[in-house]
């Protein structure tokens, strides 16, 4: 749909027809990340200049879904799961496997491109730090997490999630 697309131009910008003969010309790919893993990741990037993960979290919680930062607003809020159909959705954890399948189907070599550590590794290292920055937060505040990203956690399967439980 090249003769309206053009680098710096939004989907909202388009009419509703535009945009569903745009995406129906394109395949779709969401990449998605347990939302209290993308906290961890934010935190650790330096993206929240709290000295603790608990007041960087409250701060998350202070700003809402309004004021809040792409790096943590809730993926249903960015990405409209529900509005558009994704081609593929792949998740965080089993990268290997999904950008395999992904690169064959567009006709890419495979081996080079995909990352170096194993999906069972990547998760591993999640799930220790998901327990040490689970233990800092209080119980409202876990609570209001869950709460924060209830879309999330009902649109995507995360059943490791320290949120979902």
């Amino acid at each position: 749909y090249r003769q309206l697309h053009t680098k710096e131009t939004r989907l909202s910008k388009f009419n509703q027809t535009e945009i569903k003969a745009m995406l129906g010309s394109y395949t779709k790919v969401l990449f998605v990340r347990d939302p209290f893993h993308r906290l961890i990741a934010t935190f650790l990037q330096g993206m929240g200049i709290s000295p603790s993960f608990s007041s960087f979290v409250q701060e998350v919680l202070d700003s809402g879904m309004r004021n809040g930062s792409v790096a943590w607003k809730p993926l249903v809020s960015l990405c409209r799961p529900c509005l558009i159909q994704y081609d593929y959705v792949v998740m965080f954890g089993f990268l290997r496997q999904e950008l395999g399948h992904l690169l064959r189907r567009a006709g890419l070599p495979v081996g080079s491109l995909l990352p170096e550590l194993t999906d069972s590794q990547v998760q591993w290292t999640y799930r220790w730090l998901s327990e040490q920055m689970f233990s800092e937060l209080s119980a409202q505040q876990k609570q209001q997490l869950s709460r924060f990203y209830r879309w999330d956690l009902a649109a995507f399967p995360f059943p490791s999630s320290f949120l979902s439980e």
